[in-house]
């Protein structure tokens, strides 16, 4: 068992304290981790795998990956699973190891299994930094059940993970700490005698400062809290005289200026909130927008990718119910890459609002999809002759233009002739709504269309 495990002993065990916060205070069993009740209940795949009447059964989970954001207790979890179930813990770290270190630690856990009987969890974290040819090489192990294997990744496994080694796992799945379960967190940390002994308090709303600050990471949220326990307890502050050194608000933004926000530009984070940004636009909740658009710029988005979806926003969502927000979006893309942050935030929450408070229309969008849908099917005909070009006297022969009706010839420049291919004659893609300045728009085609149509019936005699 080496020297990490040994910090998952017995709760009465000593631990070093020169060893940070965070490791001092992780749970030595699952009864004792704060959160994921939702993955931890009875008969839960960690549960049965940390029963120690799990080695050798063909019930127990062989492979399991732990997917959640930074500081919701995955390795914590690998180390509680080894340790309560008896199995010999062998932890390889993605960013560093390579596949000779993988078939070492296989070779290792083959013949401890075979000499000794002992079985082995082997963790891999950031699993999904792994390549193909790194994670097919875990594949033999976890068949043969050589190891148990546990992979933590903080990236969708669909996409991450190779499909044959997904096959094999329970995928759990780990949520943020909620507030509440930061709060325990750190209050257990205040008084354990593994952690700050009671030696210094906080106040509730420094408690509550932290919570904040740390965004659903209960790791970050130790670390916070560390932090400000060494800034009261420093020389300095021991000088002033305090009796009890206190973490009030003001000291916890000493040490943290500014919370990180929990957003990952090339993960899940990353497609979750532009998701959210899109649909409180979409949804006409313009402080929704601005919130979802403060998540993106805090976390260092690329304010040219924001001003883009911002710009299909508005022919998607708002089309033809407001066509000039179209043009205020592009002139609002075109102003970013021009001005540059910070002051692009100006510009991409000017365009952003007026997508989120214009009348709302997705015709337009509807409209070429089912167009599309149409062609793409084989539903296209011919051009009708009168619509054909015709430069030389060869094409006039064909008969390309003959007949055609020049619109400005006609009431309201509207001409009774068929545009269509015989094939769709008479199909209709754009439905208008009533909202904006498509209200108006529908009521002009109520009576365009007529009128067309009556070309069609006239070209198909």
């Amino acid at each position: 068992m080496s020297e990490e495990q040994d910090l998952f002993g017995a709760t009465d065990a000593p631990r070093d304290v020169t060893r940070p916060l965070a490791v001092r205070m992780r749970p030595a069993t699952l009864d004792e981790v704060v959160g994921q009740r939702q993955v931890l209940g009875e008969g839960s795949p960690l549960r049965r795998l940390a029963n120690p009447a799990s080695k050798g059964s063909l019930t127990a989970p062989s492979s399991v990956i732990l997917f959640g954001p930074p500081g919701v207790g995955k390795t914590t979890l690998a180390y509680i699973v080894a340790r309560q179930s008896g199995r010999v813990f062998e932890e390889l770290s993605a960013v560093t190891s390579g596949v000779k270190d993988v078939r070492e630690v296989l070779a290792r856990a083959h013949e401890r299994l075979v000499a000794k009987g002992e079985e082995t969890v082997l963790f891999i974290d950031e699993v999904h930094r792994f390549s193909k040819s790194q994670q097919d090489a875990l594949l033999p192990a976890v068949e043969n059940r050589d190891v148990t294997f546990i992979g933590a990744t903080t990236e969708n496994p669909s996409f991450s993970i190779i499909k044959p080694l997904l096959s094999r796992s329970v995928v759990v799945k780990l949520e943020s700490l909620e507030p509440q379960e930061l709060t325990e967190l750190v209050t257990r940390a205040l008084a354990s005698s593994h952690g700050l002994k009671g030696e210094v308090k906080a106040t509730d709303e420094a408690v509550a400062e932290i919570v904040r600050m740390a965004g659903g990471d209960g790791r970050k949220s130790l670390t916070i809290l560390e932090a400000a326990a060494g800034a009261v307890t420093g020389d300095k502050a021991r000088a002033k005289g305090a009796r009890r050194p206190t973490i009030t608000p003001e000291v916890v933004s000493t040490v943290m200026d500014v919370a990180t926000v929990r957003y990952d530009k090339d993960g899940d984070d990353h497609y979750d909130v532009i998701s959210a940004f899109i649909k409180s636009m979409r949804g006409s909740d313009p402080d929704a927008t601005v919130h979802y658009l403060a998540r993106m710029i805090r976390a260092g988005e690329d304010p040219r990718f924001i001003a883009r979806r911002i710009m299909i926003a508005a022919a998607e969502e708002v089309g033809m119910a407001a066509p000039q927000i179209l043009q205020v979006t592009v002139a609002a893309a075109q102003a970013v890459a021009l001005v540059g942050m910070p002051e692009a935030r100006i510009i991409l929450s000017e365009a952003a609002l007026a997508v989120a408070t214009a009348p709302k229309s997705n015709a337009s969008y509807l409209a070429i999809n089912q167009a599309l849908a149409d062609v793409d099917a084989g539903h296209i005909g011919a051009v009708p002759l009168h619509l054909r070009n015709a430069p030389t006297k060869l094409m006039k022969e064909w008969g390309n233009h003959e007949g055609y009706k020049y619109a400005h010839d006609w009431p309201g420049a509207v001409a009774p002739q068929q545009y269509l291919p015989d094939d769709l004659k008479g199909t209709e893609y754009y439905h208008p709504n009533d909202r904006g300045y498509e209200h108006e728009v529908g009521q002009r085609l109520a009576r365009i269309r007529p009128i067309l149509h009556a070309g069609d019936e006239h070209a198909g005699r």
